[in-house]
């Protein structure tokens, strides 16, 4: 960071380090993208590596959802702001023909398949993107940072296989074995990780009449010794699903006949002691006056800044309930499907080498536009 002696004075009497660590680095990407043709000044500060990783730190880390449109090809995933000002709050991402899934996402990135052929890693902030074609045949299970070595790594898993496979974006090398998750059937779904303390965490969905799981607990595959283990879970419904909250987990369920979410929470890592923290009724009342009477509505959970924020889908409509049950905003898109992707996504213009290293990179082009 540069002193404030002698400091270059940009804004009137505002000195460049203020500009800078004060006011640019708390920008979204594309308004501080925009400032940097102001001058040559900003351009060579906001462009420095401990500049960009300041500025990502900063950014929020928002919800995914995406929408489309019947009879049509394509797709639009966008990130949700709930606090932004009305014309703001849905941020577009990206466009993508409706054959491609959000896997996995990390530090900005996301990871698409292509009907689970071959997947791509794509950053928006950067509009870079590259196929990854090292990874067909595989199910991408998460993706992470590597503390010791920086890289990006993919966590893949052989479809319908247990075996489970490390790859490191940027090499030339196949997926690294690295061994089975004690437990887990082959059929079992894993859903979504969280990652937290430098670990993934899986709370296997259970559709008991689909996939045969032995057990209920917590899957946790440690990013460091890329080694699995397994953690406690609370005694919770069939399909409950696992979350980030307050920065410790959370996992939750909704009960479609009473219309509750219920949301526990881990309270103490080392010893694995969750507690039961909240109940949320939904506004049920006030939602059907917007969607069909007898409807069965898709219910995910958020941590947003603090917040918890529970996000209900059916068919066009959106609505955001917060931790009282009240309901606080809502968006429709006529004629199209609404759902939230269970992923977050937090925006970097920190470049990565990865990018130029894999065969194929591109910028700014089809199907990413």
């Amino acid at each position: 960071m540069a002193s404030t002696a002698g400091a270059t004075c940009l804004h009137h009497s505002l000195p460049e380090e203020m500009v800078v660590w004060e006011i640019l680095v708390r920008l979204p990407p594309k308004p501080l993208l925009r400032c940097r043709a102001v001058c040559r000044a900003w351009r060579h500060a906001t462009s420095t590596r401990a500049f960009l990783q300041a500025h990502h730190a900063r950014q929020r880390s928002l919800p995914v959802v995406s929408w489309y449109k019947y009879g049509t090809r394509y797709e639009d995933f966008i990130a949700l702001d709930h606090k932004a000002a009305a014309g703001t709050r849905l941020q577009p991402l990206v466009r993508l023909e409706d054959s491609f899934y959000p896997e996995a996402s990390c530090e900005g990135l996301i990871i698409f398949s292509n009907n689970g052929v071959c997947p791509s890693v794509y950053n928006q902030a950067t509009r870079q993107h590259v196929l990854l074609p090292q990874l067909s045949g595989f199910g991408v299970l998460g993706m992470y940072p590597h503390r010791n070595t920086g890289e990006y790594r993919v966590l893949l898993r052989r479809v319908h296989h247990t075996n489970c496979y490390v790859f490191a974006l940027g090499s030339d090398q196949p997926p690294r074995h690295v061994g089975v998750p004690e437990g887990v059937a082959a059929s079992a779904y894993l859903g979504k990780p969280t990652l937290l303390r430098h670990c993934l965490h899986w709370y296997i969905v259970h559709y008991p009449h689909l996939y045969q799981v032995r057990n209920r607990d917590v899957i946790v595959f440690d990013t460091t010794s890329e080694t699995f283990r397994r953690m406690r879970a609370p005694a919770v419904p069939d399909k409950s699903y696992i979350f980030e909250m307050d920065g410790t987990l959370g996992i939750y369920s909704y009960n479609d006949t009473t219309q509750i979410v219920d949301i526990w929470v881990l309270r103490d890592y080392e010893s694995e002691v969750w507690g039961h923290k909240y109940s949320v009724k939904l506004p049920a009342a006030e939602i059907k006056q917007f969607t069909w009477w007898n409807c069965r509505w898709h219910v995910t959970v958020h941590s947003v800044d603090g917040d918890v924020l529970l996000l209900v889908t059916h068919s066009g409509w959106m609505f955001f309930v917060d931790i009282d049950g009240k309901l606080v905003d809502n968006f429709h898109r006529d004629g199209q499907h609404v759902s939230a992707c269970q992923l977050s996504l937090k925006q970097t213009l920190v470049p990565h080498t990865f990018f130029t290293a894999l065969e194929g990179y591109v910028v700014n082009t089809s199907p990413f536009l």
